[in-house]
């Protein structure tokens, strides 16, 4: 054999002692060709990359595995998006309670179904089998529901107390000078105040903080939640019979100074705002209460005087109440404020920004009594952006009307949907739910 053959013979034997991994003794090696050897060589050459590969799939395999598991564990590291007590309630409220939540009733019309004065000063039988069928959002006291301190502090809370999941909102129209329930009731002794024209007369809006802050002491204390006030109206028509002294004076930017104060006021008492009559009650002649009122300027020109107090404070109040004022230059027909979509969702909400709760004036005034039926103006009230239907002429009527209406599709779920998720935020936003 040659030094060639020699060679091949040893590299062989080598290569076999690194698969086995032991020594091989030279007497067992048989090898006795070259091609034999090259065979060896290739397919000792063959194994090591099969292996090779093997291993390098399998660290592959175990890398993928565990940034799998990595991001596995991220995934639950990240907390779950918090759902608000808000939202968890509005889950869990039936239709009917849904509903409930859109109506501000009177004590007095939750019973009777009318808007008489009734006097109910008190908890009975009556009136709470009618909250327990007609579970109503919201209450208003007006004069016949006060008869003193305690009695009206005693019926807040047992109204209340009939509330499980949601409270109900409590509120009055609380002003100051003539309209205040409380202080004109002429049996609870709290601060009375002149009209806010004479407050803006003075020229100083730390006494419209006070005013707020006075007001908002004593509803609290009486169970009060929301004061429906300050009139955000500018007094621009001479001949205005229904606002004149309430606002707060001819004008708007000054009107807008002592308006923010009284929020602010309110506020600080933990008493609920709610700025009236939108989109601006001042520049009419007639009163609303009677009959149809209307203001003859464009968006851009009320832009200009009657929309200031409300914009100044749009992101501080707590609701905007929609008055029944016509504006056919803005709207391009008579719909009222109140059930107009283009003034409530195309304007206060869409291009002023507003997503707070929107609550209509009353909707026993004749300005709406007179064209629509209890039923009609609530449902289109909805339809148009409104989240509180303020005491309708018939309160039954219009609750069985507005939950046919969502069961019809006339309202969609979603659209209901929109305005109890608003309420039940804002009575989260004051301790209001359970």
């Amino acid at each position: 054999m040659n030094r060639l053959g020699t060679a091949l013979i040893v590299l062989a034997a080598a290569a076999l002692c690194s698969c086995g991994g032991q020594d091989i003794p030279r007497t067992e090696i048989n090898v006795t060709t070259t091609a034999e050897v090259t065979a060896v060589q290739t397919a000792s050459v063959q194994q090591t990359e099969t292996e090779t590969a093997a291993d390098t799939a399998g660290k592959t395999e175990v890398t993928d595995m565990s940034e799998t598991e990595k991001s596995t564990a991220a995934a639950k590291e990240v907390p779950a998006e918090t759902v608000s007590r808000a939202e968890q309630l509005l889950s869990e409220l039936t239709l009917r309670e849904k509903v409930g939540q859109l109506f501000m009733a009177r004590f007095d019309s939750i019973i009777y179904d009318d808007n008489g004065d009734h006097y109910v000063q008190a908890m009975d039988d009556a009136l709470r089998d009618s909250i327990g069928q007609y579970p109503v959002g919201g209450f208003i006291a007006m004069g016949a529901n006060i008869s003193g301190e305690e009695q009206i502090t005693r019926l807040n809370a047992d109204v209340s107390a009939l509330y499980d999941k949601v409270k109900p909102f409590i509120c009055t129209d609380e002003e100051g000078g003539f309209v205040a329930r409380i202080a004109n009731s002429g049996c609870i002794d709290v601060p009375s105040f002149p009209s806010m024209s004479i407050i803006a007369a003075e020229g100083d809006v730390g006494k419209a903080s006070e005013v707020g802050r006075t007001i908002g002491g004593y509803l609290k204390r009486l169970g009060f939640h929301l004061d429906l006030a300050p009139v955000a109206d500018v007094n621009t028509n001479p001949l205005n019979i229904v606002i004149g002294a309430r606002a707060f004076g001819s004008d708007p930017e000054r009107a807008a100074e002592f308006v923010s104060a009284v929020v602010d006021g309110l506020h600080e008492s933990g008493i609920m705002s709610c700025l009236k009559h939108f989109p601006g009650h001042g520049d009419t002649a007639e009163d609303t209460h009677f009959m149809t009122a209307a203001v003859n300027k464009t968006w851009e020109e009320m832009k200009e005087c009657e929309l200031i107090p409300f914009i100044g404070s749009l992101d501080k109040t707590d609701m905007i109440m929609a008055a029944h004022i016509i504006a056919p230059k803005v709207t391009g027909d008579d719909t009222p404020a109140s059930l107009s979509r283009t003034l409530l969702t195309e304007k206060l909400r869409n291009e002023l920004g507003y997503d707070g709760v929107i609550i209509t004036d009353g909707l026993s005034m004749e300005a709406i009594n007179k064209y629509y039926t209890s039923e009609e103006c609530c449902i289109r009230a909805i339809q148009a952006g409104a989240d509180i239907l303020l005491k309708p002429t018939k309160d039954h009527e219009a609750f069985e009307a507005v939950q046919k209406a969502v069961e019809d599709g006339v309202i969609t779920q979603e659209r209901l949907d929109e305005s109890v998720l608003r309420i039940l935020r804002l009575k989260e936003k004051y301790g209001l739910l359970g």
